[in-house]
């Protein structure tokens, strides 16, 4: 199985607004940066949007070491979802999930690889968190300038 380290970041210029996201994908020597936006989103559907890029770029099963500074992903995809299912897509609170199509998509995805989720402290000079955070914002500033 290929090993692949991705990392992924959203912005948001407002919260809703404009937003972007952008992930960067390392597989040995090779890198590929993809990036995109959409003209009025949340920062958590641009966080979570990232990583279901760099996921559906991967054109067979690999070993994915996902690194995102989003909280709300990592615990999203590794601990609430379960009792989403179970609940019927109800939340703790007996509201329905925000972005469920989202995490419909995500769960998807990360069926066909190994993906390990780590977190990573945003803003902190890690150096490919702020490469993506980079992207993400130039992307959500793109849409904010076309608004």
């Amino acid at each position: 199985m290929k090993k692949v380290e991705m990392f992924t970041d959203g912005a948001c210029k407002g919260n809703p607004g404009p937003g972007g996201w952008g992930a960067l994908l390392r597989m040995g020597q090779h890198e590929k940066e993809l990036s995109g936006g959409e003209p009025d989103t949340t920062n958590n559907r641009m966080e979570m949007t990232a990583a279901i890029k760099g996921l559906s770029v991967l054109i067979e099963p690999c070993e994915v070491d996902l690194h995102t500074d989003s909280k709300y992903l990592i615990d999203g995809i590794t601990k609430w979802v379960h009792g989403w299912k179970k609940r019927g897509w109800i939340n703790a609170s007996k509201k329905p999930v925000r972005n469920a199509e989202l995490w419909h998509e995500l769960i998807e995805l990360t069926a066909h690889h190994r993906v390990h989720w780590h977190w990573v402290k945003g803003h902190s000079g890690h150096p490919e968190n702020d490469r993506v955070d980079q992207l993400a914002s130039d992307a959500a500033e793109q849409f904010a300038r076309a608004d």
